[in-house]
């Protein structure tokens, strides 16, 4: 049986911008586009008074991680190419 993504993950109170950024089953444009996303909700959490556990910083932090991951060739497949 295939877990979810989102046990594979290590349940409800552990997905955060770095799980996405090292995710192997994401390429680096999905996970730039989930980080953005992620990115655009929390403004929007943030702006309403509420928090989603982690801030832009921390999203930040995991983009750059992934575009540096691009730059030394890594991330850029899924894991079944090899994705870290």
């Amino acid at each position: 049986m295939f877990d979810s993504l989102r046990d594979r993950m290590g349940g409800d109170n552990k997905i955060s911008p770095m799980n996405i950024a090292h995710n192997s089953l994401f390429t680096a444009k999905e996970k730039i586009d989930l980080l953005n996303q992620l990115k655009s909700d929390a403004t929007a959490a943030g702006k309403e008074g509420r928090e989603l556990g982690f801030d832009a910083e921390e999203i930040d932090q995991a983009l750059a991680e992934v575009h540096q991951g691009v730059q030394d060739g890594v991330g850029t497949e899924t894991v079944l190419k090899g994705d870290f």
